[in-house]
């Protein structure tokens, strides 16, 4: 991976807006309706021009296709696999249950249509109800990755950017998303599950960096699922589950080396209370057991900004980089770039080195396709203001 050698290189956490058209054939898709996929591909590469040539013009170095084919960021898993089917019977934050007012606020937001009608997150996810099994063609991960190939050189961003990046769904998100049905004949533990994930997950993993992407592994769960499934569980409990998540991670990139992944972490993007986020504190030690070479976590949203300091008394590895989020996903306030500025120049400071920092956003823009808080032209403005804030940083630190 790139290091901020001359100055703060920056990036984003994946997932970008889809166009309305694209969008639209996304669920359409979704919904069991025919597309016709030569114009799919069509739209694909219009809408990947236009986010890669939007990406290096308002300053963003480590770039990546925005997820565009995608109907979600783990979604996907359930369309390269067989074994899942019905519906995965999955809770929710607690935020909606302890701030009625706030539940009640976003029903009444839904109702007004205020939040776009299509989305991804008006499906259900199924589950797992025996054994699964990656598609031996690769045949979405190979059209994702050719289309992404096409647009690069279409665009010549491929030949501007400091580096490419395309994301992947760790086996603990999926684990934790597409839930094991307790009667699976062929997985009678959320362990055997898991790691039958990573095997089968291992394959696309390496079909990304074959193709000369660093390769970045969305585990929200890692923090996340302690509001979620585990809830009602002692912090011991969903500790050891990091340990199992971790376990399969590495497991998956057993072949890949650490210098070309990157790991994100999060406690979801929901622009929420976020009442219940667990710390960060005791999962750092375990995040740094994970085999990647990076580490993406937010600290621009209020929940967390403070954290970073723990990297004071939990040094980052020598051998990994650090991609803070300081840029805010959720709401559509434009930070100044001096706020900006004064985040890097913090996170550096607490790491230690400033070649190990790369600028980056708390989370994706639209981690299900159709699901997004902020607007279209605010995204890129935020981004174009991260990239601000890093020339800033650099400026005095350089």
């Amino acid at each position: 991976m790139q290091r901020s050698t001359d100055r703060v290189l920056t990036t984003h956490a994946g997932s970008l807006p889809r166009s309305a058209r694209l969008l639209q054939m996304l669920v359409d898709r979704e919904a069991g309706h025919e597309v016709d996929e030569a114009a799919f591909e069509k739209q694909v590469g219009h809408d990947l021009d236009e986010v890669l040539q939007k990406q290096h013009a308002v300053g963003v170095d480590i770039v990546c296709d925005g997820e565009l084919p995608r109907l979600g960021f783990s979604f996907y898993v359930k369309d390269r696999m067989s074994g899942f089917g019905g519906h995965s019977p999955r809770g929710t934050v607690t935020d909606f249950a302890k701030f009625p007012g706030y539940a009640k606020l976003k029903q009444q937001q839904a109702s007004r249509g205020d939040e776009i009608s299509k989305s991804a997150t008006l499906y259900a996810m199924p589950e797992c109800q025996c054994a699964v099994k990656y598609d031996t063609e690769q045949h979405a991960a190979q059209q994702e990755l050719r289309l992404f190939k096409a647009s690069l050189e279409r665009t010549e961003v491929g030949s501007q950017a400091a580096e490419t990046f395309v994301t992947a769904a760790t086996p603990g998100i999926v684990s934790t998303t597409l839930l094991r049905n307790p009667n699976n004949p062929d997985y009678t533990t959320d362990r055997d599950y898991v790691l039958a994930l990573a095997e089968e997950l291992r394959g696309e993993y390496e079909l990304i960096v074959e193709h000369g992407h660093i390769l970045q592994v969305d585990g929200p769960d890692l923090a996340l699922e302690r509001q979620i499934l585990y809830v009602d569980q002692p912090l011991d409990a969903f500790l050891k589950r990091v340990e199992l998540h971790i376990e399969a991670l590495n497991a998956a990139l057993l072949n890949i080396p650490k210098d070309r992944v990157r790991l994100h972490v999060c406690w979801g993007n929901w622009d929420g209370p976020h009442i219940d986020d667990m710390d960060l504190e005791p999962l750092l030690p375990l995040l740094y057991q994970a085999k990647v070479g990076g580490l993406s976590i937010p600290f621009a949203n209020p929940r967390h900004q403070h954290e970073g300091e723990l990297f004071v008394s939990y040094p980052l590895p020598d051998d990994m980089l650090l991609f803070p989020g300081v840029v805010d996903v959720t709401t559509n306030y434009l930070e100044h770039p001096e706020v900006v500025a004064e985040r890097i120049a913090r996170l550096i400071d607490v790491v230690g080195e400033r070649e190990r920092v790369i600028a980056s956003t708390d989370c994706g823009f639209s981690t299900f396709a159709g699901y997004t808080m902020v607007a279209d032209d605010v995204v890129w403005a935020k981004l174009q203001v991260l990239s601000q804030g890093a020339a800033l940083a650099s400026q005095r630190l350089w």
